[in-house]
């Protein structure tokens, strides 16, 4: 490890909290974005066929007409060439400005659909409040996709200021989550690989490791084990899941900032106005 990133390591009172806010309360919002059928079909209505040509746009939106190299470096986990297949062909179809509306309001619909009579109390705008000041007050440097969502205007309305405020601290998350991989040395599919390991799967039962050919994928497992990282059966070695643990250490402590901003009595308040509606999006779906 580096060592200007060894003082990230030290825990602070705010770093469970982060993890807990962000992963387990607010991510839950913002992935209606992905997994509800509201905001594809709401893509799809600007004449975007199937699921990643709209995904693509829509994530990469806040940044503009940049090129694919450019989302790609971003995404930094997708498999060769998934990003290239649809950037910068997307923007043939609809603009940035269209694309981020249309995932707006279809995420708003999804929400509203999911949280049923909670998406007008006011412990939810109470959250959207509190989320949205975490949210614009994280520090920006080096954190590229975040910074294009902080320059889009936060909503008025507070289901969509709740999930734009999700979305921020997501990808502000997700920034620094890959500062982390790439000072650990570790690239994008061998960040699926290890992730995979941490949930007791093996390589080819993880999903997003689908896009790689057997041989593809044989060839980041055997990196690893060069590295001493995993063993001869794709397991975690002892050094493996301590490089895991310390990925998300500092993944936590990058994020960690951003909820500065609060005061101890705000975040008891934000945990308990977000709990029922991240347990209501758990019981009933997206």
């Amino acid at each position: 490890m580096t060592r200007h990133l060894q003082p990230l390591l030290k825990v602070t009172r705010m770093e469970p909290i982060a993890r807990r806010l962000c992963q387990q309360l607010l991510e839950p919002i913002h992935l209606v974005s992905y997994m509800s059928a509201e905001p594809t079909e709401a893509l799809q209505a600007l004449g975007y066929e199937g699921y990643w040509p709209g995904y693509f746009a829509a994530r990469s939106a806040p940044l503009g007409r940049v090129p694919a190299q450019v989302v790609d470096a971003l995404f930094y986990n997708f498999a060769p060439g998934e990003v290239a297949a649809c950037i910068p062909k997307v923007w043939d179809i609809a603009t940035p400005e269209a694309v981020l509306a249309a995932r707006q309001e279809g995420s708003v619909a999804a929400l509203r659909r999911i949280l049923g009579d909670l998406a007008d109390t006011p412990a939810l705008g109470r959250a959207a409040d509190l989320a949205t000041r975490v949210a614009i007050s994280a520090p920006m440097e080096g954190r590229i996709l975040y910074a294009g969502l902080r320059s889009l205007p936060v909503p008025d309305e507070p289901v969509a200021r709740l999930w734009h405020a999700a979305t921020l601290l997501r990808e502000h998350r997700g920034d620094g989550h890959l500062a982390a991989l790439v000072s650990a040395g570790i690239g994008g599919q061998e960040a699926h690989v290890l992730h995979a390991l941490s949930l007791g799967m093996t390589p080819e039962e993880y999903g997003r490791l689908n896009p790689l050919t057997p041989t593809q994928l044989a060839a980041v497992v055997d990196g690893l084990r060069a590295r001493g990282l995993v063993d001869a059966s794709a397991a975690f070695t002892a050094a493996g899941r301590e490089t895991k643990d310390r990925i998300e250490a500092v993944t936590d402590a990058l994020a960690a900032p951003a909820y500065d901003s609060l005061e101890p009595g705000e975040v008891a308040q934000l945990v308990a106005d977000l709990e029922p509606l991240a347990a209501t999006i758990d019981s009933v779906g997206y």
